[in-house]
């Protein structure tokens, strides 16, 4: 029978009703088609339960839903929450069609996730680029300046949002409040793509989260820094500035109408721990993980991010000082069992959570030493990821390049013309390449980069890039 370790279900509503659901199963004549048997197809079904007959009832009587959702905005100080089974892919699209309307212009950043920038496609937006600055030491990204979100909003007098990722995919941090006072002195909303800082704000050794510092709007990835199924995520948002039936209204549009309850059920569960055990949980993981920085520092030429503009549960890695490929150190990890979030030649990136513990980093940063040690050779320049030094050209709004009649051309023709695709390196899913951007040199220098740095072209339609997807004409 399914358990509650941590006697987290009387302030959790769906866990609780998860638990029920299988504690006194029914006999359902209801999707999901398995009907909770698990002699068809395994345990790989075990435990999908549905929130519509499952969690609640098929009408929605019980609000089990709605409780946990005012649950989790109590706990971050936002107006409303909601959750989706979608991930931060989903919370950012439904977001992006909620700020905004078809032809207007929004402050983006550049490095922002994939699906972002393809809900700008979704919503009909036209962004106006801003950048991150780059750390010359590692090559890798910080904040985006408040200076370019100022210089941006006056530039641009008509855009109706600020769109930035903080904390950024190698756990850099950025001046949020500076941003969120830059857009609000123009009148308009700050969301921050904070997918990466679930766990931001609940300890004093961490960065508050964006809402503390100001933002109106944070999607965060319940399931990447705390123990929540994959793809559970948050919305959360102050209303000043924020149409809240807009916002459901987006969030309704871009959601399954068969959302899992499991997901949900789990994401109300970490926030029951986190509220109650998180600051003693994130508190063991921050000093396991300051211990394996310090012995990583110990090793020559590799670089290691630390500070306090770093997100104290993320290990950043760069090794070029020390000559050893990152993708034979991270052959090494997945032969020792210990596979890591990204790497490519240059950079490696491991996530810790407050479900690691000391023995787990101590054997990572072991296992790292060692593997360096076997593969180093003649130290290299610091390049940084490719996705960081491009400047993006757009040509064409990117719902009009999106929609417009393409064909695929050689990469090497491709070069003055619009590309009609999406192309990013993965991880991290920040595109090279967006729809309606001018394809350059200096764009196909970059991708021919990551694929030689041994990252995977994501989302292309040719992912080996002999071809690229362009608008005719």
């Amino acid at each position: 029978m399914p358990t509650d370790p941590r006697g987290l279900r009387h302030d959790a509503p769906l866990l609780d009703a998860w638990l029920r659901f299988r504690e006194e199963p029914p006999t359902p004549f209801t999707i999901p088609g398995h009907k909770q048997r698990t002699d068809l197809v395994g345990d790989v079904v075990a435990g999908d339960v549905p929130l519509y007959a499952g969690l609640d009832t098929m009408k929605l009587t019980g609000g089990t839903l709605t409780q946990a959702e005012r649950r989790a905005a109590r706990l971050w100080a936002a107006d409303v929450c909601r959750f989706s089974t979608g991930g931060a892919t989903h919370a950012n699209q439904a977001v992006a069609l909620a700020v905004a309307g078809d032809g207007d212009e929004v402050v983006v950043s550049r490095t922002l996730h994939r699906s972002l920038l393809l809900g700008l496609v979704l919503a009909g937006l036209t962004p106006v680029w801003v950048r991150p600055d780059i750390d010359a030491e590692t090559g890798l990204p910080l904040g985006v300046p408040p200076t370019a979100v100022r210089e941006a909003l006056t530039d641009h007098p008509d855009a109706r949002a600020v769109f930035v990722g903080d904390p950024s995919y190698v756990g850099t941090v950025g001046d949020v409040a500076g941003i969120a006072d830059a857009a609000h002195d123009h009148g308009v909303p700050l969301i921050v793509d904070a997918a990466w800082a679930a766990h931001f704000g609940f300890h004093p050794d961490l960065p508050r989260h964006p809402l503390q510092l100001g933002a109106d709007v944070m999607i965060t990835s319940a399931h990447k820094t705390l123990p929540a199924w994959s793809q559970a995520a948050l919305v959360l948002a102050r209303t000043e500035r924020i149409d809240a039936a807009r916002l459901d209204a987006g969030v309704e549009a871009t959601a399954t109408t068969s959302p899992a309850g499991a997901i949900l059920a789990s994401t109300d569960a970490a926030r029951a721990l986190l509220e109650r055990d998180g600051e003693e949980l994130l508190g063991g993981a921050i000093a396991a993980t300051r211990a394996a920085r310090d012995r990583l520092r110990a090793v020559d030429g590799l670089a290691v991010l630390d500070g306090a503009a770093m997100d104290p549960l993320k290990l950043a890695l760069v090794l070029s000082g020390t000559g050893a490929d990152g993708n034979a150190v991270e052959r090494d990890l997945l032969a020792a069992g210990l596979p890591v979030e990204s790497a490519d030649r240059d950079v490696i990136v491991a996530v810790v959570s407050l479900a690691d513990t000391a023995q787990s980093l101590d054997r990572l940063a072991g296992e790292i030493v060692a593997s360096v040690a076997r593969h180093r050779s003649a130290p290299r320049p610091v390049v940084g990821p490719s996705t960081y030094r491009v400047e993006a050209v757009t040509a064409t709004p990117p719902r009009q390049a999106f929609f417009a009649a393409a064909e695929a051309v050689p990469l090497e023709d491709a070069v003055g013309r619009v590309s009609a695709e999406l192309v990013a390196p993965y991880p991290p899913g920040i595109p090279v390449l967006a729809p309606g951007e001018r394809v350059t040199a200096e764009t196909r220098a970059a991708l021919r980069d990551a694929q030689h740095a041994g990252v995977r072209i994501a989302y292309a339609a040719d992912p080996t890039l002999r071809t690229l997807r362009v608008t005719r004409g």
